[in-house]
């Protein structure tokens, strides 16, 4: 019996142990994993088979990154090989800046641009208010757009020049507006995928993950749809790397007495002394400084189980 030859595809959407696959003619089938694992993720380019209607992955490529979280129950892997992380929050309801800096904490560690964009600027006190708060990202140089979703053609305009030629995971809390954001540059993406997902489930196949949209014809710009999260665990992040991650807080570490500072108490810390520091035109806020120390006693703990 001849064995079909290996071919290129790249996955696109993940149902468990299934993943559908777009194969280089353009068209998309379903793919399962050789063996019980499953290690394939959205965005992974892979070498798969034909075998009977369906497909198998033979082999996953080397990839350039992995953005994920984990927490001590699970690792949830949003996707691979990606260019940018487009954080959604909103004026209303008030987000997390404990979760925006998980977020952005595990793209830097993975090496991927943040974009954050802050939605409904059409509520003029709630927007001033966030993007007054949003001001210390800002000055690290993380580019943050004003949005009004309820603008679609602005907000289009807006985004284009961001997201084109790019492969960009949207990422955000419910109520921020990401489904209005995917539909306002992909019309008619959401009622495509829940038809797709609703024909899968009858069977063997629920959706648990990212899903890939091509944004143009010639397929140069992807935008991909994650699952909403209520917490972003980053218990695979070494405490003591934490400050590298953290641009407001990086500069200051080549300023410590000790090379093993915490940053938490140590004597001639360099990070404790730009908190709050008026007299620094790099000073550290004291919502981030609070944000980093809650978070390295949270790694801490974890590592003594």
């Amino acid at each position: 019996m001849t064995q079909s030859r290996l071919e290129p595809g790249l996955i696109v959407a993940n149902y468990g142990r299934h993943f559908l696959v777009e194969i280089t003619a353009g068209e998309r089938l379903i793919c399962h994993s050789r063996g019980k694992k499953s290690h394939g993720v959205v965005g992974d380019r892979v070498l798969w088979q034909a075998s009977q209607d369906e497909g198998t992955i033979e082999k996953i490529e080397p990839r350039h990154n992995l953005f994920y979280r984990q927490d001590d129950v699970r690792t949830k892997t949003f996707a691979a090989n990606l260019d940018q992380v487009l954080i959604l929050i909103a004026a209303e309801p008030e987000f997390s800046s404990s979760q925006l800096s998980r977020a952005l904490i595990a793209a830097e560690e993975q090496h991927i641009r943040p974009l954050i964009a802050l939605n409904k600027s059409d509520l003029t006190a709630p927007f001033a208010l966030a993007w007054e708060w949003l001001a210390p990202y800002r000055h690290m140089g993380y580019d943050v757009l004003p949005l009004s979703l309820k603008e679609p053609e602005a907000s289009r305009e807006a985004l284009t020049s961001r997201l084109s030629g790019q492969t960009t995971l949207v990422l955000g809390p419910s109520g921020a507006g990401k489904s209005t954001l995917i539909n306002c540059l992909i019309p008619g993406a959401l009622v495509q995928t829940g038809i797709l997902s609703q024909a899968l489930n009858s069977g063997k196949h629920t959706t648990t993950s990212t899903t890939w949209y091509w944004v143009d014809a010639d397929k140069t710009t992807a935008l991909l749809d994650s699952p909403g999260f209520q917490e972003f665990g980053l218990n695979h992040i070494d405490p003591a790397q934490l400050a590298a991650y953290m641009p407001d807080l990086k500069p200051h570490v080549k300023n410590c007495k000790f090379y093993n500072c915490s940053h938490l108490h140590e004597p001639g810390c360099g990070v404790i002394a730009a908190v709050n520091a008026d007299d620094k035109s790099d000073s550290i806020s004291l919502n981030r400084y609070k944000i980093y120390s809650d978070l390295y006693a949270e790694l801490k703990q974890m590592r003594r189980y």
